[in-house]
């Protein structure tokens, strides 16, 4: 077979399409991956989209809706017959089906709804329940059980039997009469074992498992933590009723990095791509931040002007704020990054804060040390000498070094506090790696600024 870029083989397609060549776009579209052929669907036009995508088996139809957006998802449904839709929804995988439930409109999920199996419907019901960033939203109900009397030559035959229906067949759970999970085994294991081996004598009964109550990030701490493939979910009584697979999780993954970028940079997150977003919604989700940075720059307004005398005294005083309110800033974000980081692996505990003080503080002072002596040598040197300002004199300049010691020392003790306290309310930390970080530590900056400028210089 013919290897080809991803580019040459969509414009191949193309061509395909466009001279209506259908029986080897067909044969072409079966042999490719389901993720290559939702990219291809998505530079379609909607008609053409629905036509090729009704050239796709039943099964590879199912892979390839799961991997489109939800608004080509739409598409499909409104131009296929209710016999096509049903059929999709039953070889789709539960989670994938209920991913699609929560993002579609209200009268395309009622359609979905009353096609679908009474069965299918219960369970997409029971999912939509959980509450949105638990783990019981994005489990899904389709994997291989066994019980402990089994042999090896009786499981591989179920394995067999209701395999094609599982999410994963490479790790099988074994339950009790009442569903209770008891252990797990590896097809691994049963592949090497004697035919007449019981389960319960190769089961491992340690099993590693997630409640449908936790949160998503916690089962991908579990994942990265023990290397699985797949998390068993049990509810209160510790039945299983379902899993997490690996693919699962790197969605997760991928969802809680963007959102804590967005929340990083001041933006309201959203569950959808940049290119799909509307002006209004973009507007919305970044200009609530912008008023509350704004207010808050205020604050720091004030603080100039009630220095305003100290600042007509010493106007040299004037040419450091920029460079102090940076530096601060940059060291206050510096610390609350990591702290949150820490926070979403589960590294840092807010019953560590003692320890996270003691050594930021010895770290802001080293960090402030060597920028104050670095500062002190270019203001006498260049601002001074070079530049024959006669008004920075040393004592502006050791005003200046002291200040940079004592916001780089602060900063950082800030940085790591407020990330911690947030996350102790329950809310995200990741606010506080944001500009408003930034806001707070540009008005105590300037306070530590001319507290130390008053003293120093007798304003």
């Amino acid at each position: 077979m013919e290897i080809k870029d991803v580019e040459e083989r969509h414009e191949e397609l193309f061509e395909l399409l466009e001279n209506r060549r259908i029986k080897e776009l067909q044969q072409i579209l079966e042999g490719m991956n389901e993720f290559d052929i939702a990219a291809f669907l998505s530079e379609l036009k909607p008609q053409q989209m629905a036509m090729v995508f009704r050239m796709l088996s039943k099964e590879k139809g199912a892979e390839v809706f799961a991997n489109l957006e939800v608004e080509e998802q739409e598409l499909i449904i409104n131009s296929i017959t209710d016999t096509e839709l049903a059929s999709i929804i039953e070889e789709l995988y539960l989670d994938d089906a209920v991913d699609m439930m929560e993002e579609l409109p209200a009268n395309v999920v009622k359609r979905v709804m009353r096609i679908a199996t009474s069965e299918t419907r219960n369970l997409i019901n029971q999912f939509l329940r959980y509450p949105e960033d638990s783990v019981g939203s994005i489990m899904t109900a389709e994997y291989v059980d066994l019980k402990k009397y089994m042999n090896v030559r009786e499981s591989i035959a179920r394995i067999r039997r209701i395999g094609k229906d599982s999410e994963t067949i490479y790790t099988c759970y074994v339950t009790s009469a009442d569903r209770r999970l008891e252990g797990v085994v590896t097809l691994r294991e049963l592949l090497l074992s004697n035919d007449d081996e019981i389960i319960e004598n190769i089961m491992d009964t340690n099993v590693i498992f997630a409640t449908t109550t936790d949160d998503k990030e916690r089962v991908v701490n579990l994942f990265s933590d023990y290397d699985l493939l797949a998390v068993p979910v049990v509810d209160k009584e510790g039945r299983l009723v379902g899993i997490v697979t690996v693919d699962d999780v790197i969605d997760v993954m991928h969802q809680e990095a963007t959102e804590d970028i967005e929340k990083m940079a001041a933006i309201t997150p959203s569950d959808r791509p940049y290119m799909r977003l509307g002006t209004l919604e973009l507007w919305r989700n970044r200009i609530p931040w912008l008023m509350l940075l704004m207010i808050g720059a205020t604050f720091t307004g004030l603080i100039i002007s009630s220095f305003e005398d100290a600042l007509a005294a010493q106007a040299a005083l004037t040419a450091f704020i920029p460079m102090l309110m940076g530096t601060g800033g940059n060291s206050g974000s510096q610390s609350s990054v990591t702290i949150v980081r820490g926070l979403s692996l589960g590294e840092i505990r807010f019953s560590d804060m003692g320890k996270i003080l003691w050594k930021e503080l010895r770290v802001g002072l080293l960090c402030g040390i060597s920028l104050a002596a670095v500062n002190f040598i270019k203001i006498l040197l260049v601002d001074h000498t070079l530049l024959g300002n006669s008004e920075i004199t040393i004592m502006i300049a050791a005003v200046v070094c002291i200040t940079l010691v004592g916001t780089v020392v602060v900063a950082k003790l800030v940085g790591c506090i407020l990330p911690l306290l947030v996350e102790k309310i329950g809310l995200d930390p990741a606010v506080m790696a944001s500009p408003l970080l930034s806001t707070i530590v540009d008005a105590l900056t300037l306070c530590v600024y001319f507290s130390v400028a008053r003293g120093l210089l007798k304003l």
